[in-house]
């Protein structure tokens, strides 16, 4: 228990540095980043209705609003919103009829995305506080959950899909865009705040990470996309030495980001 609520200090920590830095600056994004100094390529948002500049902190790992298939009217929540990126191209989606909850645990994004907000007068988004293993949602709320690039950040991450699970309507999907792995991470690298708050450290294998969410009881679970992250040698020095790189790639340990989607069936009774 002690881990996890180190873990969780690790990350709230770090991105409450990003939230209150003026640079943009990132985890899982912008070279330029001084907090975890290496690039996880995030796609591009910049086309999109919806886009604000102000709320890319360049965090993410994909683009869960591209498979999460949102429509107008629909009820959206995305979690670990940040500055309010992906809610307000959902918001885009959902169009004035619907409603979009980001949820982050950081106070500073918190008021990040409300500044974002209230310049853009939208009257069906809000931003609130909580943690995703302990959302404050209601039952069968949702339409539709996104998140990018959190949920490896989380250490419970099957009661983050459990979570996930009871605030959506029967019927309803989530799609998320996360980080996992295939293969075995160096201990250096797991242990390494930077590299945990930079969305590597926390992930864990690919299949077990599918294993969890079908666990959490989601049906017809597909990866939408996928695309490898590959860590420079320049990075991996400041964690390994020249023999732990090599054994590292020897191991041939691959990181992914990847776009999953999985939907909530009513159980024939």
């Amino acid at each position: 228990m002690s881990e996890q609520k180190n873990v969780k200090e690790i990350v709230k920590e770090k991105y409450a540095e990003i939230a209150v830095s003026s640079a943009r600056k990132c985890c899982c994004g912008s070279s330029n980043n001084k907090v975890v100094d290496y690039t996880i390529m995030k796609d591009n948002y910049e086309n999109l209705d919806g886009y604000v500049a102000e709320a890319d902190l360049g965090l993410g790992c994909g683009l869960p609003t591209e498979f999460a298939e949102i429509k107008k009217g629909d009820t959206v929540v995305d979690l670990g919103s940040g500055a309010g990126n992906d809610v307000f191209v959902a918001r885009a989606l959902v169009g004035n009829e619907g409603k979009v909850i980001g949820i982050d645990f950081t106070d500073e994004m918190i008021i990040k995305a409300n500044l974002n907000l209230d310049k853009l007068g939208y009257r069906n988004v809000e931003f609130k506080y909580g943690e995703i293993e302990d959302l404050p949602i209601d039952d069968n709320f949702a339409d539709v959950v996104v998140s990018n690039c959190v949920l490896n950040l989380v250490p419970d991450k099957q009661k983050a899909f459990n979570e996930i699970f009871r605030v959506l309507k029967p019927g309803a999907h989530f799609c998320v865009s996360d980080i996992v792995i295939k293969g075995e991470l160096h201990p250096e690298l797991k242990q390494s705040a930077e590299m945990y708050a930079g969305c590597v450290a926390g992930a864990v294998q690919q299949e077990e990470y599918l294993d969890i969410i079908r666990e959490s009881g989601f049906k017809n679970v597909e990866i939408k996309k996928s695309k490898t992250i590959e860590l420079p040698d320049e990075v991996l020095s400041k964690y390994l030495n020249k023999e732990q790189i090599k054994e590292y790639k020897e191991k041939q340990t691959d990181i992914y980001s990847i776009t999953v989607v999985g939907y909530k069936f009513l159980n024939p009774k």
